[in-house]
Protein backbone atom coordinates (compact mmCIF):
# COMPACT_ATOMS: atom_id res chain seq x y z
CA UNK A 1 0.00 0.00 0.00
CA UNK A 2 1.53 3.28 -1.00
CA UNK A 3 0.10 5.78 0.53
CA UNK A 4 1.10 8.22 3.83
CA UNK A 5 0.00 11.08 5.03
CA UNK A 6 1.72 13.25 7.80
CA UNK A 7 0.78 16.93 8.83
CA UNK A 8 2.86 19.61 8.41
CA UNK A 9 4.14 22.10 11.13
CA UNK A 10 3.01 25.23 9.62
CA UNK A 11 0.52 26.65 7.11
CA UNK A 12 2.06 26.51 3.36
CA UNK A 13 1.55 29.46 1.18
CA UNK A 14 -0.84 28.92 -1.98
CA UNK A 15 0.70 30.19 -5.24
CA UNK A 16 0.44 29.36 -9.19
CA UNK A 17 2.34 26.53 -8.35
CA UNK A 18 1.63 25.39 -4.92
CA UNK A 19 -2.20 24.00 -5.01
CA UNK A 20 -4.44 22.27 -2.77
CA UNK A 21 -4.90 18.19 -3.99
CA UNK A 22 -8.72 17.54 -4.77
CA UNK A 23 -9.65 14.04 -3.74
CA UNK A 24 -11.68 11.67 -5.93
CA UNK A 25 -15.47 10.40 -4.69
CA UNK A 26 -15.05 6.98 -2.51
CA UNK A 27 -14.53 4.28 -4.72
CA UNK A 28 -14.53 6.22 -8.05
CA UNK A 29 -13.93 4.01 -11.18
CA UNK A 30 -12.28 5.79 -14.11
CA UNK A 31 -13.01 4.42 -17.53
CA UNK A 32 -10.92 3.24 -20.10
CA UNK A 33 -8.56 5.68 -21.71
CA UNK A 34 -9.82 8.66 -19.51
CA UNK A 35 -7.03 10.93 -19.49
CA UNK A 36 -4.61 11.91 -16.73
CA UNK A 37 -1.19 12.75 -16.08
CA UNK A 38 1.61 11.48 -14.42
CA UNK A 39 4.51 13.56 -12.89
CA UNK A 40 8.17 13.10 -11.63
CA UNK A 41 11.23 13.06 -11.28
CA UNK A 42 12.41 9.75 -12.04
CA UNK A 43 14.63 8.37 -14.70
CA UNK A 44 13.94 9.14 -18.60
CA UNK A 45 14.11 5.60 -19.80
CA UNK A 46 15.06 2.04 -18.04
CA UNK A 47 18.43 2.73 -17.76
CA UNK A 48 18.37 6.24 -18.21
CA UNK A 49 19.39 9.64 -16.55
CA UNK A 50 17.35 11.44 -14.42
CA UNK A 51 16.02 14.84 -15.28
CA UNK A 52 16.94 18.13 -13.96
CA UNK A 53 13.56 19.49 -14.41
CA UNK A 54 10.12 18.30 -12.95
CA UNK A 55 8.76 15.46 -16.00
CA UNK A 56 5.02 14.71 -17.24
CA UNK A 57 3.51 12.11 -19.23
CA UNK A 58 -0.14 12.35 -20.59
CA UNK A 59 -1.17 8.38 -19.42
CA UNK A 60 -4.74 7.10 -20.65
CA UNK A 61 -6.28 4.86 -17.49
CA UNK A 62 -6.33 1.25 -18.16
CA UNK A 63 -9.31 -0.71 -16.85
CA UNK A 64 -9.22 -2.90 -14.30
CA UNK A 65 -10.50 -5.36 -16.42
CA UNK A 66 -7.84 -5.49 -18.85
CA UNK A 67 -5.20 -4.87 -16.76
CA UNK A 68 -5.49 -7.35 -14.84
CA UNK A 69 -5.99 -10.11 -17.55
CA UNK A 70 -3.23 -12.55 -17.36
CA UNK A 71 -1.37 -11.24 -20.14
CA UNK A 72 -1.10 -8.30 -18.62
CA UNK A 73 -0.04 -8.00 -14.85
CA UNK A 74 -2.63 -10.79 -14.09
CA UNK A 75 -4.46 -11.72 -10.65
CA UNK A 76 -1.63 -10.78 -8.56
CA UNK A 77 -2.98 -6.99 -9.20
CA UNK A 78 -5.33 -5.54 -6.27
CA UNK A 79 -8.56 -4.34 -7.05
CA UNK A 80 -7.12 -1.12 -4.78
CA UNK A 81 -5.43 0.38 -7.73
CA UNK A 82 -5.17 2.07 -10.79
CA UNK A 83 -3.54 1.59 -14.21
CA UNK A 84 -2.19 3.78 -16.78
CA UNK A 85 -0.15 4.51 -19.63
CA UNK A 86 1.09 1.54 -22.01
CA UNK A 87 4.04 0.44 -24.11
CA UNK A 88 4.91 4.31 -24.80
CA UNK A 89 4.57 6.43 -22.01
CA UNK A 90 4.87 5.03 -18.21
CA UNK A 91 6.20 6.35 -14.68
CA UNK A 92 10.16 5.16 -14.52
CA UNK A 93 12.61 4.04 -11.75
CA UNK A 94 12.38 7.33 -9.20
CA UNK A 95 8.70 8.18 -9.99
CA UNK A 96 7.43 6.27 -6.79
CA UNK A 97 5.00 8.15 -4.27
CA UNK A 98 4.06 10.68 -7.37
CA UNK A 99 0.54 11.54 -8.19
CA UNK A 100 -1.80 10.44 -11.02
CA UNK A 101 -3.52 13.58 -11.64
CA UNK A 102 -6.90 13.67 -14.02
CA UNK A 103 -8.48 16.35 -14.86
CA UNK A 104 -12.80 16.22 -14.14
CA UNK A 105 -15.98 17.05 -16.31
CA UNK A 106 -16.14 20.58 -14.29
CA UNK A 107 -12.03 21.15 -14.49
CA UNK A 108 -10.93 20.42 -11.13
CA UNK A 109 -7.56 18.84 -10.98
CA UNK A 110 -7.94 14.93 -8.87
CA UNK A 111 -5.51 13.13 -7.48
CA UNK A 112 -6.43 9.94 -8.57
CA UNK A 113 -3.36 7.90 -7.93
CA UNK A 114 0.38 7.29 -6.41
CA UNK A 115 2.65 5.62 -8.57
CA UNK A 116 3.49 2.44 -6.85
CA UNK A 117 5.29 0.37 -9.56
CA UNK A 118 6.14 -0.84 -12.93
CA UNK A 119 7.40 -4.01 -14.58
CA UNK A 120 10.95 -4.95 -13.16
CA UNK A 121 11.16 -5.60 -17.20
CA UNK A 122 11.59 -1.79 -17.53
CA UNK A 123 9.69 0.96 -18.05
CA UNK A 124 7.32 1.58 -20.90
CA UNK A 125 6.78 -2.48 -21.70
CA UNK A 126 4.04 -3.46 -22.96
CA UNK A 127 1.12 -4.69 -21.42
CA UNK A 128 2.65 -3.81 -18.57
CA UNK A 129 1.36 -0.11 -17.88
CA UNK A 130 2.04 1.92 -14.71
CA UNK A 131 0.40 0.53 -11.56
CA UNK A 132 -0.71 3.78 -9.15
CA UNK A 133 -2.50 2.99 -5.86
CA UNK A 134 -6.14 4.19 -6.33
CA UNK A 135 -6.70 7.38 -4.06
CA UNK A 136 -10.41 6.20 -3.90
CA UNK A 137 -10.15 3.13 -2.54
CA UNK A 138 -8.85 5.13 0.66
CA UNK A 139 -11.08 7.78 1.45
CA UNK A 140 -12.32 6.17 4.58
CA UNK A 141 -8.56 6.42 5.92
CA UNK A 142 -7.68 9.45 4.76
CA UNK A 143 -10.33 11.08 6.62
CA UNK A 144 -9.84 8.71 9.76
CA UNK A 145 -6.66 9.83 9.65
CA UNK A 146 -6.53 13.41 9.14
CA UNK A 147 -9.28 13.79 11.88
CA UNK A 148 -6.65 13.14 14.65
CA UNK A 149 -4.38 15.03 15.37
CA UNK A 150 -0.55 13.82 14.02
CA UNK A 151 2.57 15.14 15.72
CA UNK A 152 5.73 13.85 14.07
CA UNK A 153 8.96 15.59 14.80
CA UNK A 154 11.40 14.79 12.05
Amino acid sequence: YDIAMFKIASPVTLTSKVRLACLPSANQILPNNYPCYVTGWGSLDTSGPFPSVLQQASLPVVDYATCSQPSWWGSSLRSSVICAGGSTRSACSGDGGGPLNCQQSDNAWVVQGITSYVSSLGCNTVRKPTVFTRVSAYNSWISNVSAKAINVNV
